[in-house]
């Protein structure tokens, strides 16, 4: 039993590791699918804490797995770990059988496997996690003493500073179709013969506490007693075959689509992200405005892509003096899957992507040669 117990150890700590380590790469990606599962349970009320809820699950499956290694307190974790694994076993349940998530994202976006799949492997960490716990007083720790102790604190700041860094800057690796040397028109084309499939933007706004959900072609911009809440794109029709990049819509405020103009521009375009400008960071924006002045200079066009209404975003532009860019508006999800900081920037040369900085991260200055 001793080695069968050190073999469930180092199965179950690895794949807790490992999957921990693939989401603390981007911990927005999970809060996303989190916010997806709150709405789909009508649970409003958690969808403000994803984010919060998403940093605390991917420290502790990092920190849980380590501790199964060392054999830290098995008390404590061997039922902490046995929880974990039965939600997890719930939610790949309620994925798969219920239909009314896509996937569960139990991976995140690097790593994909079907929802079957994704269960049956839950199902499995599930009887070991239960073997685990029924033998925990058998599991003895690695180290005695401090050196565990030790080991489990650096394991603790590791798994919130690696989020918090990512958070603050853009994910180590990027999985998504806007990643660096991905060509953004090229990936929003169907494949051929395939019918694309019809979206249509929904703006939604609230006036004297009531909500109302408008067309780009109809929403009340002139009317300030109409407060902007979110904007989402939903689908009209089903297509017959599925792009990379299915929901990137450049339009301005009167509905006039730009999406070809500036994914088919020649040269270099600088695309600045700012999903929501009232909750937008603005560190280093002295340093943007040189940068993207300088990129005027050279003829080097810069799209601001918002998915804020329009006079939050037109105050926000006036007060950093970018007025004078072009303004367009981009679906909140585009966004969020474009740039993971909110707001980010984004290189383009010919509608490939060059290169993408975090707020933190603004170059003083770009190499056009490269």
């Amino acid at each position: 039993m001793k080695y069968v117990l050190w073999l469930l150890r180092i199965v179950v700590g690895v794949l807790f590791i490992f999957s921990g380590l693939v989401k603390a790469n981007d911990p927005l990606g999970l809060s996303y699918k989190m916010m997806e599962f709150f709405e789909v349970w009508h649970m409003p009320s958690l969808i403000s804490w994803s984010l919060s809820l998403s940093v605390l699950m991917i420290a502790f499956e990092i920190i849980a797995g380590v501790a199964l290694l060392l054999g830290f307190a098995q008390r404590v974790f061997s039922m902490l770990l046995l929880l974990l694994i039965t939600f997890f076993t719930f939610l790949t349940a309620y994925v798969l059988f219920s239909g009314k998530i896509k996937e569960c994202g139990c991976f995140g976006d690097c790593i994909k496997i079907t929802n079957t799949e994704t269960f049956y492997k839950d199902v499995a960490l599930l009887v070991m996690a239960i073997v685990l716990w029924i033998f925990r007083k058998r599991i003895k720790p690695l180290f005695s003493g401090y050196p565990s102790l030790a080991l489990m604190i650096i394991t603790v700041f590791f798994a919130f500073g690696i989020q918090w860094y990512v958070l603050e800057h853009l994910p180590f690796y990027d999985c998504l179709p806007y990643k660096i040397g991905n060509n953004l028109y090229e990936k929003s084309q169907l494949p051929p013969g395939a019918q694309p499939p019809v979206f249509e933007t929904v703006l939604t706004y609230e006036k004297d506490g009531v909500k109302k959900d408008f067309t780009t072609a109809d929403y009340p911009w002139q009317d300030s007693t109409w407060k902007f809440v979110d904007s989402k794109t939903k689908l009209i029709k089903e297509g017959t075959g599925e792009a990379a990049i299915k929901d990137f819509k450049l339009s301005d405020y009167e509905g006039n689509d730009h999406t070809d103009e500036v994914l088919k521009a020649p040269g270099y375009v600088f695309l600045f992200f700012v999903r929501d400008v009232n909750k937008a960071r603005t560190d280093n924006m002295d340093r943007l405005k040189q940068l993207l002045d300088a990129a005027e200079a050279k003829n080097i066009p810069t799209y601001i892509l918002s998915s804020s209404d329009q006079p939050s975003t037109m105050a926000f532009l006036q007060k950093w003096n970018l007025t004078k860019f072009n303004l367009l508006v981009v679906d909140n999800t585009a966004s969020k899957t474009g740039m993971r900081t909110n707001p980010g920037l984004m290189l383009l040369n010919n509608g490939t992507v060059v290169n993408k900085w975090s707020f933190r991260d603004y170059p003083k200055q770009v190499d056009w040669h490269n």
